[in-house]
């Protein structure tokens, strides 16, 4: 991890300058286009260019399975994510249909399923067959997070060694709210009860099983707010791990992310536990209905791109704020100047 620290560097506050002076130069009055020019100063930053590119985005959707679904805190069974994983492979879900709307380059990892998949299509990284069950015991050891971290760490190279300008991460794991719920009490302190929501759509009897059964869990467990990979050991999920290793790798490849909701966000947390410097490299894309995700969002210290009631996860909800980055990107490629528009100084003064 002392590797990773090292490898993430700073963001290029002088380009960030540069391109805000550039930005006052085009055929608009100053600050018109709000939060687009921000953007366009943030991906400058990142990726140290003046005229930064976003596309092609790249997709990493990780599946994974947890062990305390036998406690009943989901709305579906665990079989689902087998056959989401097949839904993805065959093109036919959300993130498909998003990915190729923004033309991103789009892949689907088995870091953690609880069966094999034996179907063309899928990158097999499988640590283990889903997580144990973290009511009654660890969710997995230290050295299992450790090589799901380096997993996504991987994945994520080599997306961007494909030349992925961007990078999107999604999950698939029936469950996963109750692990992020869990890990967001633990980072914030705050009451259970005023985190959880009801994922997939739980009914609300069921809501408040799963409040105790976190509670229950994290009083057995007692995990260490401070150490990341103890959190993801003791009640995290594999898919968790995945995106925070990835997240890590983009960062220190200065390739922005796009942080989807409430899941995405547990994993930017925790790379953020590992580096700082990575969360500079973090953009969110959207608020998630879920509960913890507000309060996830505080603790990240960033505002979401958009609002649009979304709980699906997948990565999606990034995807669909990809295009407003896109805009700001050629915003500042394609728009004139005031010299370039013929535009003198006693004109532009009416603009």
């Amino acid at each position: 991890m002392n590797n990773v620290k090292t490898a993430i560097q700073p963001l290029n506050v002088e380009m960030g300058q540069q391109v805000r002076k550039y930005i006052d130069t085009l055929t608009k009055p100053p600050g018109s286009l709000g939060r687009l020019e921000e953007l366009a100063i943030q991906l400058a930053e990142m990726t140290s260019e003046a005229f930064p590119a976003v596309s092609p985005a790249g997709v990493i959707v990780f599946a994974a399975d947890h062990g305390v679904v036998e406690e009943g805190v989901s709305a579906f069974p665990q079989e689902v994510t087998v056959q989401m994983v097949m839904n993805f492979l065959n093109n036919g879900a959300a993130i498909n249909v998003f990915s190729r709307q923004i033309g991103a380059m789009f892949e689907v990892v088995d870091i953690g399923v609880a069966a094999d998949i034996e179907a063309d299509g899928v990158v097999k990284r499988k640590i283990r067959y889903g997580t144990s069950n973290f009511c009654k015991q660890d969710a997995m050891t230290r050295q299992e997070v450790e090589k799901a971290i380096a997993v996504g760490y991987e994945r994520a190279e080599q997306m961007i060694g494909q030349g992925s300008k961007c990078l999107i991460l999604g999950e698939m794991g029936i469950g996963n709210t109750t692990p992020s719920s869990a890990i967001v009490a633990v980072l914030s302190g705050l009451e259970v009860g005023t985190l959880v929501g009801q994922g997939t759509g739980i009914a609300e009897e069921k809501l408040t099983h799963k409040q105790n059964v976190i509670v229950r869990a994290l009083k057995e467990r007692k995990p260490d707010p401070k150490d990341p990979i103890d959190i993801l050991a003791k009640i995290g999920g594999l898919e968790i791990a995945g995106m925070t290793g990835a997240m890590l790798a983009a960062a220190a490849n200065r390739i922005p992310i796009i942080i989807d909701g409430f899941i995405c966000t547990i994993s930017a947390l925790l790379a953020k536990g590992i580096c700082q410097t990575a969360s500079d490299y973090m953009i969110v894309g959207h608020r998630s209905v879920e509960p913890g995700h507000g309060i996830a969002l505080q603790l990240l210290g960033k505002k979401p791109l958009l609002d649009l009631d979304l709980r699906l996860g997948e990565g999606s909800g990034a995807a669909v704020a990809f295009p407003i980055l896109q805009s700001a990107t050629l915003m500042l490629k394609e728009m004139a100047t005031f010299a370039s528009a013929g535009i003198s100084k006693e004109q532009r003064k009416g603009v």
